[in-house]
């Protein structure tokens, strides 16, 4: 096949609301240009096979490369892998390593590098919160499980050169799963998986140069990368703040020239002053609301969490988040590659009679205004997530007089304290997706699947993600899923809120950004113009 792929999920609708940057723009940048890019959450780890958060993500993709690499449209394009070819049965890919790929300390990058990285990821022992994006190669599934060694996975290097790659089922968007950073490789030597500059070691066009935890991370052009002639900017720093005002202060004062996100209130002075600065598409992302399945009064009670899905007007909420998101009464994203969302089928009910079903359900699992639910609301330090959180427990409060206490943490703080089940009822969470496709919203509510935070466990629905899985026939396949979807629907483990937009305002001297379905900017694709 060609070793360049055009996304499938380009057809997603973009309602890209300010011109190209730059435009007219012209000269090189300063051989000590600097790119600043705002951040606004520390990240957790750069290590490929922990990296399981958008903040940590937007780093780790400058640092590391897998076989496969994205344009700025988001086509697929060769990384790693100079070319690749997959046999009839659509389930053996061999991927060729190009012989100048190179380590940060100059040594070459070797096919069996890939090996020992993808069967740390889906080890176990590893405990990797993104192994279920290689379950698709052969034997992965079993390894997750616990009931195969890790070095059965249908992966091998018969030269440095060469990688064969087995799958379980044909998976076409192989090569655009494989930019993701999970499948990136990590160097053999474990003291370069530290966060050390000193002893730091990656693949990709740059290499950590410095992280200061709670005020920046720091990279610089890796002068062994590969492409190191098409990398325009030698340095860049992601500095990190939380607060959206203060990130669009910097911005404003010439500290920042790129934002990861725009503050609701200004939305009108921005479009007036800085309209062909500002940035607004939609991506392949949900914002919802996780419910504790473990332990406490919604473990077991269907119609108590129907009632809270029922009691929040989605319509009010995005009223108040400014840029367009849309509400969400199902997983995953409108767009999605060969899928049509679901929904809820209250979905077009009249605010009246929604709010009488969200009572009545109230009543039947046994609460009343006298002997009202009481509820913590666990999520990160943001201005938008706790205004979203206040908006819900004052709808909550309105409509069914539950009692919400809300308990907002550092982002860091956060990742971890939701792994514990004792301290709260409710989690804002988000998924924002690896690869365009359906699967990679709905494996995450498997019941061994180390992002399922709400502990759901449904044997039914993992048969049906299995059985897509094993389909050849892509309207099946849809079909399956869909029907997976509307399972984990009728159960209530999650309240979708709203389906994503990103956000950002990028200096019109910083050239070479398209926003694309998956939400990634790569530093490597920019150019920062003498200004």
């Amino acid at each position: 096949m060609p070793n360049t792929i055009r996304n499938a999920g380009a057809g997603l609708a973009f309602a890209l609301l300010a011109g190209l940057l730059g435009c007219g723009h012209t000269g090189e940048p300063a051989a000590s240009a600097i790119l600043r890019r705002g951040l606004s959450g520390e990240p957790s780890t750069l290590d490929p096979a922990s990296v399981a958060d958008s903040f940590s993500n937007e780093v780790a993709q400058d640092l590391y490369e897998g076989l496969t690499a994205e344009s700025t449209n988001g086509d697929v394009i060769p990384g790693v892998a100079l070319s690749w070819t997959v046999d009839p049965s659509g389930m053996e890919y061999t991927f060729q390593l190009r012989p100048d790929a190179r380590w940060s300390n100059g040594k070459p990058v070797r096919a069996s590098e890939f090996v020992a990285s993808w069967r740390r990821v889906v080890d176990p022992k590893q405990g990797s919160p993104v192994a279920d994006d290689l379950r698709l190669i052969a034997g992965a599934s079993a390894i997750i499980s616990g009931t195969a060694p890790a070095s059965s996975l249908g992966v091998e290097a018969p030269t440095d050169s060469v990688l064969i790659v087995k799958l379980e089922k044909p998976a076409p968007y192989l090569p655009q799963l494989l930019t993701h950073v999970a499948a990136c490789p990590v160097y053999s030597d474990s003291s370069a998986r530290s966060h050390d500059p000193n002893t730091w070691i990656s693949n990709g066009p740059y290499v950590l140069s410095g992280w200061s935890p709670g005020t920046s991370v720091k990279i610089s052009q890796n002068p062994f990368y590969w492409d190191r002639k098409s990398v325009h900017i030698p340095r860049v720093e992601f500095q990190v703040i939380s607060d959206e005002n203060s990130q669009y202060a910097r911005y404003r004062a010439g500290q920042l020239d790129m934002t990861d996100t725009v503050p609701p209130n200004a939305v009108g002075e921005i479009r007036k002053e800085l309209p062909t600065e500002l940035f607004i598409a939609p991506f392949l992302a949900t914002a919802y609301y996780g419910l504790n399945l473990s332990s406490g009064p919604l473990a077991s009670n269907v119609k108590l969490r129907q009632a809270l899905a029922m009691a929040i007007d989605r319509k009010h909420l995005i009223a108040a988040l400014a840029f367009g998101q849309q509400a969400a009464y199902g997983f995953v994203p409108p767009g999605t590659w060969n899928y049509t969302s679901q929904s809820w089928q209250w979905k077009n009910l009249g605010d009246a009679e929604r709010v009488a079903e969200a009572k009545r359900l109230y009543a039947e699992a046994g609460y009343s205004i006298s002997a009202p639910l009481h509820l913590r609301v666990l999520f990160n330090a943001n201005p938008v997530i706790r205004n979203t959180a206040v908006m819900v427990a004052s709808m909550w409060k309105e409509t069914l007089g539950i009692e919400t206490a809300l308990a907002d943490e550092e982002y860091r703080v956060f990742l971890q304290t939701r792994h514990d089940k004792s301290r709260w009822e409710v989690a804002r969470l988000a998924w924002t997706a690896d690869y365009d496709d359906a699967t990679d919203f709905l494996d995450i509510f498997r019941a061994k699947s180390a992002n399922n935070d709400v502990d759901y466990a449904n044997r039914s629905f993992d048969a049906l993600l299995d059985e897509a899985a094993r389909s050849v026939e892509l309207a099946r396949r849809r079909r399956l899923l869909e029907a997976s979807e509307q399972m984990l629907l009728a159960d209530y483990p999650v309240l979708p809120l709203y389906f994503f937009v990103s956000k950002r305002l990028i200096k019109r001297f910083v050239l070479g950004v398209q926003l694309n379905p998956l939400n990634h900017i790569y530093s490597k694709e920019l150019t920062i113009q003498d200004h």
